[in-house]
């Protein structure tokens, strides 16, 4: 109890002050470690580095600290918006538009939900049902009709621009097709540039402190949460958001590209 009252949380445990005993009982006199045969330890292999860049490029939402000193020290990268991305891009990377998608990791179910945004507000959220991962067909027969289509019931020569990545489904020959016999326009967006994306900066987020400490009891009742607090947001949180994101590509213009840092 005399350790416990002077040191608190900080003294060892009874069990380590037994084994300590052990040891001085058989003639230990060293209070240093025994040397070790073999190399140290180290988690900064060339092994794991290479574990770790595969790990950034199938998940850049990865975020453990574990890993903090390989993607720091090793491969060069830094934290932005909740991703990891290489400190400096190169020409073709910069033109080259986004490889992240919401949808990853084909070797598990997918259970998610597409949402379209424009400035007025919310105009679609499709949730991702009975299948494993997003594809052509699913994206041109369920998904792109209910935002292309049914606003152009209302104004059939409704000029519609559409921001996306480069996931597969969206680059593929059928969703390219598609879009050219509706007349939708492409607006390209940067790699690795998840802060001109108004879903990862705004939209998300937004939902997320919203939802934060829910619990659902089935998938239907998320989606419909998801979809209630997305038609909760008010209109001028819409208008603030593309204001937010104009100014954000401007910037992006203005640095050719470069990364810059929030104001």
């Amino acid at each position: 109890m005399g350790l416990l009252s002077v040191f608190l949380n900080k003294a060892p445990h009874q069990s380590t002050i037994s084994r300590w005993y052990g040891e001085f009982k058989h003639g230990r006199v060293s209070l240093s470690d025994d040397p070790r045969v073999g190399a140290p330890k180290t988690a900064v292999t060339q092994e794991n580095v290479d574990a770790v860049r595969k790990l950034i490029i199938e998940d850049r939402h990865i975020s453990k600290t574990s890993i903090q000193k390989i993607l720091h020290d090793e491969l060069g990268v830094r934290k932005l918006v909740s991703r990891w991305i290489p400190h400096l891009l190169t020409e073709e990377q910069k033109a080259a538009r986004s490889a992240v998608w919401v949808f990853q990791g084909e070797e598990k179910p997918t259970k998610a939900v597409a949402t379209f945004v424009p400035k007025a507000g919310h105009i679609a959220t499709i949730p991702l049902n009975e299948q494993r991962t997003v594809t052509a067909d699913w994206y041109t027969t369920i998904c792109l009709p209910k935002v292309i289509i049914d606003p152009r019931k209302i104004n059939p020569e409704r000029r519609i621009i559409l921001h996306q990545n480069n996931a597969s489904s969206h680059t593929a020959q059928k969703t390219r097709q598609y879009l050219t016999e509706e007349n939708v326009e492409l607006l390209d967006h940067p790699r690795y540039s998840p802060d001109l994306s108004p879903n990862d900066f705004f939209t998300f987020p937004k939902i997320k402190n919203r939802l934060r400490g829910q619990r659902f009891q089935s998938p239907e009742e998320a989606v419909d949460a998801f979809k209630n607090a997305v038609l909760d947001l008010p209109a001028n949180e819409w208008n603030k958001c593309f204001e937010n994101w104009f100014e954000r590509m401007q910037m992006y213009i203005d640095l050719r590209g470069e990364y810059f840092e929030k104001q």
